[in-house]
């Protein structure tokens, strides 16, 4: 049975590629640091916690990724453990970079070491295309990396550590860079932020939804299909390369608000907070996607329709 092991399982998205894996019948394990086996702390698993095992491990230790990965030997790794906060990462950009690029050496290294033919799947974000003109636009991965933030900055350095370790000592290794998703589970992501409040404004737990900024150009995907799509690439792209994964629907920050707005049970009143304002933003993350869809074959199978309506439902019904 083929077996996958996803780093930062009880990440929000690392959670959605879980419940997607198991679906399919793929044996299914994860790492997660300071994992209680009583059952507490399981929240984003709730719903496979009894299908899949989670190993109790610390990526920033060499010593306790080489002793798990002895246990698992697993086919696969999705590699998904990161601080992946932008906001928040102005704030501790030492703390951001130094754990997002231990992590990802100390789990190569440890694959290095043990001379494992795992394939592993990295898991990137369009974050480290940075700032890109309305006429370099949709985003080739051939664009320039030019990241703007302390999380861009580490998720590059993530890559860099990839890619050498796949030209180096040839372990396998597949690059994948997701654009803006829908994640009902990641409250930091702005559409998760905007539909929460919205809820708490319908059930009159606040007055007002608080945003930062409107003027972002997005192209948004259900996180449903972004799993489906790291599967498709650890099964299906050629090594060593990277692949770009998003949605086809062009939106702004400010359209988006309207739209679930509109959707609202009652009259929603918003606001700029200066606190949610980062100190540079990217404004236009519209991928070319064609390389991995004539790869692959993939294609979205949920409508942004259907996105936005599980948005909110799923904060109606916590």
């Amino acid at each position: 049975m083929t077996k996958a092991l996803i780093t930062g399982i009880k990440g929000s998205g690392a959670s959605y590629l879980a419940e997607y894996l198991v679906s399919i019948g793929i044996e299914t394990e994860g790492i997660a640091r300071w994992h209680s086996s009583n059952g507490s702390n399981k929240s984003n698993l709730d719903n496979i916690l009894d299908k899949i095992q989670i190993f109790d491990c610390d990526l920033n230790d060499l010593g306790s990724v080489i002793r798990t990965l002895k246990k698992s030997k697993p086919d696969f790794i999705f590699n998904m453990a990161a601080t992946a906060n932008v906001r928040s990462c102005f704030d501790n950009p030492i703390a951001v970079i130094q754990n997002n690029l231990n992590c990802t050496l100390n789990l190569f290294e440890a694959v290095r070491l043990l001379e494992m033919n795992t394939v592993i799947q990295h898991c990137s974000t369009s974050e480290v295309y940075g700032l890109v003109r309305k006429e370099d636009t949709p985003i080739k991965e051939s664009a320039e990396l030019a990241p703007i933030n302390p999380y861009s900055v580490s998720k590059l350095a993530q890559e860099k550590v990839a890619a050498s370790y796949f030209h180096s000592y040839k372990v396998p290794t597949i690059i994948t860079r997701a654009f803006a998703y829908i994640n009902p589970k990641r409250i930091d992501l702005f559409a998760s932020a905007f539909a929460k409040q919205i809820v708490e404004v319908e059930r009159g737990q606040r007055t007002e939804l608080v945003h930062g900024n409107l003027d972002s150009v997005r192209t948004l995907i259900d996180v449903r299909d972004i799993s489906e799509a790291y599967w498709l690439a650890s099964q299906k792209c050629d090594q060593g390369i990277p692949y770009n994964i998003g949605g086809e629907t062009i939106i702004t920050v400010g359209e988006f608000l309207e739209i679930l707005k509109s959707r609202a049970k009652v009259k929603i009143n918003s606001r700029v907070d200066p606190a949610l304002l980062r100190p540079v933003d990217l404004t236009m993350q519209v991928p070319d996607v064609s390389r991995f869809v004539q790869k692959t074959g993939w294609k979205a199978r949920y409508s942004f329709e259907q996105s936005v309506d599980m948005l909110l439902d799923y904060y109606r019904n916590l």
